[in-house]
This record gives structure tokens, sequence and C-alpha cells, in this order.
């Protein structure tokens, strides 16, 4: 894969981003030969429209990307990733005098568009490299493109090669390359540390369910990322039909995400001590499988009733959660592949996020922003809290009705991280459903440039 910058060089080709309003005074400024090339070849400076030109001699010697209206610029993403495979072969240079936050956009999408998962077959990359555009850092881009990557490999790589013992192979492997400390808590010593709503999920499985624990860092606030390991859900005795396993092995896609994160924390060396807490099971069908109408004890004391096994995610998360607040962290977030309702209010690319803090809310918001990736707030709604308490058990994992599905969720997600002084829960997709700039179909990372971006601000690092 291309996740790196070329160094600087003299000889670099220029790229020239422009838009339709900038393209008449930039071509006033060429020879006549640039402007009938560029007039002859329709360019126009649509969106995601590129133009080669070529020396005196006929060699490259600068490209034209078009950015589209000013009117209309929000509709597209990574403008400067889709003209990459289109490049040949050499090091170019980001020309344009835009502003920073296109700068890092363009800089962070031409990154991602190196991106390929080649396990199983051949992949082309492209052969345009690019140095990093002026203004830009260079270290923080390429550790959150490498951190982006393990995301996507993890989350494309099919169960049969990323079940729980794989996924814990991966942790080691990270915590290996940062110094980092692993504990890991595998079947029924999973009871034996009363973390018994992870071994009721996983036990039906012929691969052993587990807790993976890592822990980073000897100073500053204490940071704990919780992810979802559903390495692939069958959905249990309430199976799920055969259309609706097609992208399940994408349902450890939290556990993805936060390894992800884990390594851009890591690798760009922040001052705080980290903790990954991944829940890692394989939601099963066999003669042991926890059943609807059970009653199911969690390690903070609350029951919890099953009123379908296909909500199978929150039951890991809730003991995964329980156990992250015994140690108080300054900061708690979970991070799942959790709910249907959140893609049908927000669609595949923007991630909901939950949070009660109001400061961190926004911070999230920005980074967001600032990171070219979106998330939306939605609410821990509290006139819902009764949906979630069937009144045969504390808790009740799946409310009927189907209303409110992504906040019922997070609500019952809450009851297990109180305690803490600031809690976010994302409902992330994982899954990019067609290929776009930046983002082949497949797995992709969700949330976690955010959440980057948000812990300066939010811990005072």
């Amino acid at each position: 894969m291309s996740l790196k910058f070329a160094d600087e060089t003299p000889d670099a080709l220029p790229i020239h981003m422009l838009g339709p309003d900038e393209l008449a005074p930039w071509l006033a400024q060429q020879p006549e030969r640039v402007r009938s090339w560029v007039e002859a070849n329709g360019f126009s400076a649509a969106s995601g429209a590129m133009v080669l030109i070529p020396s005196e001699e006929g060699r490259p010697e600068a490209a034209l990307v078009g950015l589209g209206p000013a009117s209309r610029r929000g509709r597209d993403r990574f403008v400067l990733a889709q003209a990459r495979a289109s490049l040949p072969e050499g090091v170019w240079r980001l020309a344009s005098r835009h502003g920073a936050q296109l700068r890092g956009e363009s800089a962070l999408g031409w990154l991602l568009a190196g991106y390929r998962f080649g396990r199983y077959a051949e992949a082309s990359f492209p052969k345009a490299s690019m140095t990093c555009p002026q203004g830009c850092d260079r270290t923080h881009f390429e550790t959150v493109a490498a951190g982006e990557a393990l995301t996507r490999d993890l989350i494309n790589t099919p169960s049969n090669d990323m079940g729980p013992d794989e996924l814990e192979a991966a942790a080691r492997a990270l915590a290996d390359a940062f110094g980092a400390d692993m504990d890991v808590t595998r079947g029924d010593e999973l009871l034996e540390r009363n973390l018994p709503l992870i071994h009721a999920v996983g036990r039906a499985s012929s691969r052993a369910p587990r807790l993976i624990d890592m822990s980073w860092g000897e100073t500053g606030p204490t940071v704990v990322l919780v992810g979802k390991g559903v390495c692939f859900d069958t959905g249990g005795l309430n199976l799920k039909p055969g259309a609706s396993m097609g992208t399940m092995k994408k349902d450890m896609g939290g556990a993805a995400t936060v390894l992800g994160l884990a390594r851009m924390i890591m690798s760009q060396t922040l001052r705080l001590r980290l903790r990954v807490l991944i829940p890692a099971v394989e939601n099963s069908v066999s003669g042991n499988a926890f059943r609807p109408g059970d009653i199911l004890p969690s390690r903070k004391g609350l029951s919890v009733e099953i009123n379908n096994t296909d909500a199978e995610g929150r039951l890991v998360l809730a003991d995964a959660i329980a156990l992250a607040v015994e140690e108080t962290p300054d900061l708690l977030i979970s991070m799942a592949t959790l709910t249907g309702a959140a893609r049908v209010a927000l669609g595949p690319d923007i991630a909901p996020f939950f949070t009660d803090d109001e400061p961190l809310a926004e911070a999230l918001s920005a980074a967001g922003r600032d990171g070219a990736d979106p998330v939306w707030r939605l609410p821990f709604w509290e006139p819902y809290e009764p949906m979630i308490e069937p009144g045969i058990a504390d808790l009740d994992n799946a409310p009927k009705g189907g209303f409110a599905g992504a906040i019922t969720a997070a609500l019952f997600l809450r009851r297990f991280a109180e305690g803490v002084p600031r809690y976010a829960h994302f409902d992330i997709y994982g899954w990019q459903p067609s290929a776009a700039p930046g983002r082949p179909k497949g797995g992709v990372g969700q949330g976690a440039r955010a959440i980057l971006g948000a812990l300066p601000d939010v811990l005072g690092l």
C-alpha cells in the first residue's frame, strides 16, 4: 500500500485544484499552448475532473483537478483522491493556495486512496506519489492513514480468518509493536472473572469468547476505548436471514476501529494512559446458545432479559464497559456496529454518537468537521428509559416496537457507564457500500479521526 508521502524534491510536478470561478484567471496567466490544451480537452473544473498538461516535449508537466462550483462543494468528499488513480507515475505536489481545510482533506484523501485490500487477490496500486501539502503535518496524516488501513484490513478479512483468535492476534501484534501490555480472559475464565454476558453470547461457538485488554502509557489522563468484537453474527437463535448475514464479518467494526485509533494514539505518543477493551465473540447457534426469554446476570449486577439474541452487541459491551468504569477513567468511549436504526437515521456515511457532556460533544463535532470524519450527535433521551425496563428484569436487550432503536441501545449502555466523568458511545456502520474517492467498497473506519482530533481539547493535552 502507498500510505506515505514522497520526500520533498524540486522536480515534483504541480497539481492545481481549481473551481470554475478560478479557472479563467488561472488560464489567463498561462502560455497559449496551455490555454489551448485545456480548452481542447473540455476541462471546466467540474468536481473530480482531471486533465494532464503536457510539456512542449510531450511529457506531463502539470495537472488540473476540478473542485466544482463552490455552492456544490460539500457534495463531494476527497476530490483529489479521485484523481490519484489517473495520474501517471511520478512525484507530484499540491500547488493550489487554498485554505487549511481543503489542504488537509486533500492530504488525507490522497493517502487513503493508496489503500488496497490485497490479502486474497493481487491488487493494483496507484503509481503517482505526492509530497505532503504545505502546512500539513506529515507525521499526523501518515499515522492516521496507517491506523485507518489497520481498521479496514481487519473488517475486510472474512470471519474464517478473523475470529476471536485472530482478532486477539491482531491486538497482540499492535501491542508488541508499541510496547503495550496485553491480558486476555478466555472461555470459562470469563465466568470466574465475572464477565457473564460476554461468556453467554460467545459460548455457543467452537471459537472461545474472550476479553482482550490492552494498556499503554504511564502518564497523563486515562482513556478507555471499548470496541464491539463480534467476529461474526448469525443472530443466534433469532437467526438472521441470509441476506442480512452477507456483511456480518464487519460486526467487529467497533473493535477494528478502536484498534486503528489506538495505533494513531500510540504512533503520535500522546501523553495519556490508554486502555483498549475488546469483547471478542462469535454469536453462533448450538445446543448451549443463549435463548430468547433468558434472564442473564451482568458484571454490574443488573439483570438483563433477552428478547432477541440478535441484539448481542450491547450485551458484550455492557460487561466491558462495567469493567472500564471500575478504574474511573477520565474519558470512556464505546464503539460498535450496533443498530440498523442508526443507519436508517443517518445513512452509511455519518456516525452518530451519544454523550451527556456538552464540551465533549462540541469537541467531537468540530474535530469531525476538521478531520473529514462526519459525526452527528443523537440524544440520550431519558423519556425512553422505560422502554428498556421490562419489569421482570432490570433491563431489556431488545425493546419491542422498533422505535428509536439506536437511542434505546445507547441508553442500555449508559446504565453500565455510570460513574465516569465523561462517556461517549458511537454507533458506527464500518462499511462502505459502494466505492467512492478514498474509500473503496468494504470496511471503513468511522469516528476515529473525530475522537483523535478532540482528545487535546477534551483532556488538555
